[in-house]
């Protein structure tokens, strides 16, 4: 069964109890009361008839309920439809009374009364009476509400007055608190219907929304979060947990777009590897065969080939040092962290910059000590490779200008030159490994193209950012940013 179902068959269920219960509460406090006047009638017929009997004493008061004052007159002035009978002390009815049937509607009904009534004699023999009902001898009579009492010499007086008008008052009332009741029950059910339905309105839009959800609408969410009701609750709850199923599938995704990225970089990093290790590979070969071929045996081709032997071996040894470089910092190995003084470490790099290339002049600009913490071996690589960079993708006479400054904690190193500078699709990528603006890959201008590559992972490993532009003058501009001491 649906929770509206249940909600419903619950309302009626407690309006069902309620009505029940108040409608046997009014029965029965009505049916007391119109009982306890037909008892207050039969007593006052029994004070009328029991003084004319003969050698018969009205009872004391307190056998009666509520008696009245007794009013004189013979048995002929009682209410049509009383029955009166007396009853000897052996049980046999006396023939003296004058009233020993009723006659409504020309019919006789005589109540079905038993052979002995039990009373009591007590307080001088006046006795107590005892009230009951019963039915008529004749089919389809009315009921009567007998009054039966104890006289001097054991006799009985036994008075009825039939109970058509509250029997048919009490039916009457059964007939209206049943039409009532199924009214009441009719419109609580109408009323619950429609609250039932108002209030699982929230827990309808959580349903779309789920459908929304389930869609792949991974944005959507529950209405009603801010109500302080029990739904409100739930759509805060759910808002919460859907909130950070989106930050799971969003991060997942980052993380599977990292993982095609990374696996097309190492893709192209083994194949730009393979190339670049390749060529000097191919010059030791050949210079092996050269030297088996007879190099060996004249002095001039044996230099030759050891020291072509040597330049491509160097070459492999420094390419592969820069690879175990770059995957020691792929893979997040800590660096020695000290206290650097940045611009000590720059007049250094400069000067040994001047002395390696006299024809690309150098400045260096610095206004105040610049300290940050970092390994300074490192830190010196970043410089020289950057000053390399520019003795070798600038014609002679380029001059390089080095900055160094502090801004709100933040230790900035700008190298800036005037040589022919970057466009910007050569600034997106002049960070990546084994990229040459040349697109024909010459060996004519510059190494294997990891120099940038090196420092951006170096700076990236000290918490820090680089970034490649056109400077403002014309040429490159390299701007480092790392989080000073």
């Amino acid at each position: 069964m649906s929770l509206r179902g249940r909600l419903l068959l619950a309302v009626g269920a407690v309006a069902l109890v309620a009505l029940v219960a108040a409608d046997v509460t009014t029965y029965s406090l009505l049916r007391s009361f119109l009982y306890s006047r037909v008892d207050q009638t039969l007593d006052t017929i029994y004070l009328s008839v029991a003084p004319r009997l003969q050698g018969a004493r009205v009872p004391p008061s307190g056998s009666l309920r509520n008696p009245p004052q007794p009013s004189p007159g013979s048995l002929a002035s009682l209410a049509p439809g009383t029955f009166v009978q007396e009853r000897s002390s052996t049980g046999a009815i006396v023939p003296s009374i004058g009233q020993p049937a009723i006659a409504p509607g020309g019919k006789t009904f005589t109540p079905r009364l038993p052979a002995r009534i039990a009373t009591s004699a007590a307080q001088d023999r006046g006795g107590s009476a005892v009230y009951f009902t019963v039915s008529s001898t004749q089919g389809g009579g009315p009921q009567f509400r007998v009054r039966a009492a104890t006289l001097e010499g054991g006799r009985q007086l036994i008075v009825a007055t039939p109970l058509g008008d509250t029997v048919g008052t009490l039916q009457r009332l059964l007939a209206v608190e049943l039409a009532v009741t199924a009214a009441a029950l009719l419109a609580a059910g109408l009323l619950g219907w429609w609250l039932v339905r108002v209030g699982l309105r929230p827990l309808r839009a959580m349903e779309r929304s789920a459908d929304a959800i389930a869609a792949g609408e991974l944005d959507q969410r529950v209405a009603g979060e801010n109500d302080r009701t029990e739904v409100g609750r739930l759509a805060r709850a759910l808002n919460v947990m859907l909130e950070r199923i989106q930050t799971a599938f969003v991060e997942r995704d980052a993380t599977e777009a990292d993982l095609r990225a990374s696996e097309e970089r190492m893709r192209h990093f083994v194949a730009d590897a393979s190339h670049e290790l390749r060529t000097p590979l191919a010059a030791v070969s050949a210079y092996a065969e050269l030297f088996e071929r007879g190099a060996s045996q004249h002095e001039a081709d044996l230099g030759r080939v050891m020291s072509g032997i040597r330049a491509e071996s160097g070459r492999m040894k420094a390419l592969v040092e820069d690879l175990l470089l770059l995957a020691r910092l792929d893979e997040g190995r800590p660096i020695e962290m000290e206290p650097v003084e940045l611009v000590g470490l720059a007049a250094e790099a400069l000067q040994t910059a001047q002395t390696v290339g006299a024809a690309w002049p150098v400045r260096l600009d610095a206004r105040r000590p610049v300290e940050i913490m970092g390994d300074r071996d490192r830190l010196r690589q970043v410089l020289d490779n950057l000053l390399v960079n520019v003795r070798t993708h600038t014609p002679p006479g380029t001059s390089t200008t080095v900055t160094l400054s502090l801004v709100d904690d933040v230790a900035v190193v700008e190298v800036a030159d005037d040589g022919p500078g970057l466009d910007g699709e050569q600034a997106a990528q002049v960070f990546e490994r084994f990229y040459r603006a040349d697109p024909s890959r010459s060996r004519v201008h510059g190494g294997a193209g990891l120099g940038l590559a090196i420092v951006q992972a170096i700076v990236t490993a000290h918490g820090g950012t680089i970034s490649a532009d056109a400077a403002s003058g014309g040429g490159a501009l390299f701007t480092i940013r790392l989080p000073a001491a």
